[in-house]
């Protein structure tokens, strides 16, 4: 059987050409390629006709959910667990933990069954699954023996827990995170390096500058007596959180030592920061690009190797027939609809042949990620209720007067004028009025909207701006009549009630996001990026996940917080005699404190924000040990100096990437096929009650018959790109690299791909570098 003990890995013989139709083994074979390509996949599966069907059953959407489902509930284990949020007993917890393993361990054996052994067992991923389900297992027989003769021990496998979130084949994008700032280090390595040894010159010079001179703080602590105590406040200096305070004793003493401080902060503050996010920046895009260009070859290489198993000798040229390219679509995208498939055969098939020649074979898993729009006319619902009405020429004016750009900014001075109103006090007669007379002209402008607009197309799936300005009137008319209402109420007071309304009240003047252009640009960028912040939303989600658990290992119970009414001792030192007279009581920080997991992630966020973190770091280690003030310089060195900063570089170079990216020449190609075809809509005419018909019909090579029968084909369907924009970084970049590889190269092997480095220049590809 063809393809049956072939593994997924380089080709050996090309298989012969045959013009008979293909097995079902090699379509699904050849569908598992293009589906791999289309999604990014790098897995490699054995290729017998089982193995391919437990393949497909792996990548099915229900797998991966119910896989996310139980790292979710395994994550969410540490709310109910000592010391917990909501409080459940042990047996609970372990046995949600132990259902948690078995379903890891079941995902980790279907894996293996799919791919081939010596890949499996070589595969760190997989190793480090299994080692975690072995110790978190013994972890939890220890901790279950000991709390059973009532002895307290630590869950340090809660930390491990993170693995399973990063090491499963639906997290490689947070891998990929973990390996560019793996492949950073050794670089700002060295730049830290010379960090340190620059605070520790400092550090000595003040040692020696202050030190002798009998001064002390505002608290009567000896000023700058001790080296360490030096290092760690000069390093708090270098996030600024301690400035001015640290350096006052020496300015009070003599103002001409400020400029130690000053040069100080010049020169580690400014320019050292500066220079750990270029290194971050530079290294991140270095690593970045050769994760991608491994991803551009292992995409070029299935597709090929999907049309290797199709392909069919016409003449001097292998092509795909037209009836395998459509049964291959059907298996990879099963719900595609006929007149999207038709559409992209279309594409694929420009000669109308009947086949589909090499170069266009794979661009197929380019074409399925383009998000493709099906539209039908629909006529509006009062047209066809009262149709003489609707099409008079009072109904025609006042649609036309919706449509105009002048109705737009009409309603541009309505929203700043609101404005104006909404900042001034409400509580006069008049102003109140005012708000119901611009809700009036709100509500009108919507209802002006729907009768000019058929309101299915108004409220589409894709239609985020319509829903937005409608969503925004709504809240505002809730609030305007919640706040009557409880202002009417004098018996009723709730001050929540109030700040909800508000909050509503205010939002109204979002709308001037909807009616400004540039505004809109802006907005609808930071939302295409969404998906590549939610990468490294999981990557900070992982540190903090770690962190948190060792600090409520370490911290949990040193630190407690008491209500503003309760006045005892306790509640003044937050629980703990060791604080008194610390600023850490002082500033009434008793909440942050690591009894909860909600309540870690709280003070994590606050010492990533880095604002009085060292008073935090003060506060803990006198309730523990000095030594407690190294956990949080490390995590200030993970977070803010290493994550943060390549955080900034991704959303830099993500931003920059969608706010200006023209199309691609894939979305090109879609776009002047749909508009050949006449088949084309943009998508402010989708909301429109006709849809016209946008093809230049002196441009165009189709005659009114052709298109009419090209239209009948297509089922009077019309088309539009739903996005125009690249949602991620990876996708630019592998289409700038892509758009360097001809059509007829086949690239490395597998294994030279695999084997990229970042060092790696190929001659054929000389603009790479400049164009990335």
């Amino acid at each position: 059987m063809p393809g049956a003990d072939r593994a997924a890995g380089p080709s050996g013989q090309e298989p012969p050409p045959a013009e008979a139709p293909r097995s079902q083994e090699d379509l699904l074979l050849a569908a598992a390629y293009v589906s791999d390509a289309q999604y990014s996949r790098n897995v490699p599966f054995e290729t017998s006709p089982q193995a391919i069907r437990l393949y497909y059953f792996y990548n099915h959407w229900t797998m991966r959910a119910a896989t996310n489902v139980f790292i979710f509930i395994d994550l969410s284990l540490a709310l109910f667990e000592d010391p917990a949020l909501f409080p459940l007993p042990f047996l609970a917890t372990s046995l949600a933990e132990v259902l948690c393993l078995t379903a890891f361990f079941g995902r980790l054996l279907h894996f293996a069954k799919v791919t081939p052994q010596t890949i499996f067992w070589k595969d760190t991923k997989n190793i480090c699954i299994m080692v975690t389900i072995v110790l978190t297992l013994v972890d939890l027989i220890v901790y279950g023996s000991l709390e059973a003769i009532n002895i307290h021990s630590v869950r340090w496998s809660r930390a491990l827990r993170p693995v399973f979130l990063i090491n499963f084949p639906e997290s490689r994008q947070i891998r990929r995170a973990f390996r560019s700032i793996r492949n950073t280090l050794p670089d700002i390595l060295y730049v830290f390096l010379l960090f340190m040894f620059n605070m520790l010159i400092f550090s000595l010079m003040a040692l020696k500058l202050f030190g002798n001179r009998g001064l002390k703080t505002v608290e009567g602590a000896p000023y700058f007596t001790d080296i360490l105590e030096i290092i760690l406040e000069l390093y708090v200096l270098v996030t600024t959180a301690n400035s001015p305070d640290v350096m006052m004793p020496a300015y009070d003493f003599n103002r001409w030592y400020s400029l130690y401080f000053i040069t100080y902060i010049i020169i580690n503050t400014y320019i050292f920061m500066s220079v750990f996010l270029a290194v971050v920046y530079n290294n991140y895009r270095k690593h970045l690009k050769n994760e991608i260009r491994k991803l551009v070859y292992l995409k070029r290489y299935k597709m090929i190797e999907a049309f290797n198993l199709l392909k069919v000798k016409v003449g001097t040229e292998f092509v795909v027939k037209e009836a395998e390219w459509r049964r291959l679509t059907k298996v990879v995208v099963p719900d595609i609809s006929s007149s999207h498939l038709e559409l992209l055969l279309r594409i694929s098939d420009e000669g109308q042949k009947g086949y589909v020649d090499k170069a266009n074979f794979l661009r197929l898993a380019d074409l399925l990620n383009i998000q493709v729009i099906t539209t039908s006319v629909r006529r509006h619902p009062l047209e066809a209720w009262m149709p003489h009405a609707y099409k008079s020429s009072g109904s025609l004016f006042i649609q036309k007067v919706v449509q105009h750009r002048i109705f737009v900014w009409i309603y541009d001075a309505i929203i700043l004028l609101n404005a104006i109103f909404i900042a001034l006090d409400d509580k006069k007669p008049h102003i109140s009025y005012a708000e119901w007379l611009f809700l009036s002209l709100y509500v009108i402008e919507i209802l002006l909207k729907l009768y000019t607009y058929e309101p299915k197309a108004y409220f589409g799936r894709k239609q985020f701006w319509n829903w937005f300005d409608t969503l925004i009137i709504i809240a505002a008319l809730v609030a305007t009549v919640a706040s009557a209402t409880i202002q009417s109420a004098r018996k009723y007071n709730s001050q929540q009630i109030l700040d909800i309304v508000l909050v509503l009240r205010i939002l109204r003047l979002l709308r001037v996001i909807v009616s400004i252009q540039r505004f809109r640009v802006i907005v609808t960028t930071l939302i295409n990026i969404g998906p590549t912040i939610l990468t490294f939303g999981g990557l900070v989600l992982v540190v903090y996940y770690t962190f948190a658990i060792i600090g409520m290992e370490v911290f949990q119970g040193k630190v407690r917080f008491f209500d503003s009414n309760v006045t005892t001792p306790d509640a003044l030192v937050c629980g703990n005699p060791a604080l008194k007279d610390a600023a850490f009581a002082r500033h009434r920080y008793c909440k942050n404190n690591f009894n909860d997991l909600a309540a870690s992630f709280v003070v994590l966020m606050e010492l990533t924000v880095v604002n009085q973190w060292h008073i935090i770091a003060e506060g803990f280690a006198l309730v523990t040990h000095p030594t407690a003030k190294l956990y949080f310089i490390f995590f200030h060195i993970v977070v803010v100096i290493l994550i943060v900063n390549i955080f900034i570089a991704f959303i830099l170079e993500a931003f920059f990437v969608a706010y200006s990216l023209d199309k691609s020449d894939i979305e090109t190609a879609i776009e002047r096929k749909i508009q050949e075809l006449g088949v084309g809509v943009q998508e402010e005419e989708v909301q429109g009650a006709d849809l016209i018909d946008h093809t230049d019909t002196n441009d165009s090579c189709f005659n009114e018959d052709e298109r009419d029968r090209k239209r009948k084909a297509l089922k009077g369907s019309y088309f539009r790109i739903a996005s125009k924009k690249y949602k991620t970084v990876d996708a630019l970049l592998q289409r700038m690299f892509e758009s360097e590889i001809a059509p007829e190269d086949d690239g490395p092997s597998l294994d030279e791909i695999l084997s990229f480095s970042p060092s790696d220049i190929y001659q054929r590809n000389p603009n790479f570098e400049n164009s990335a």
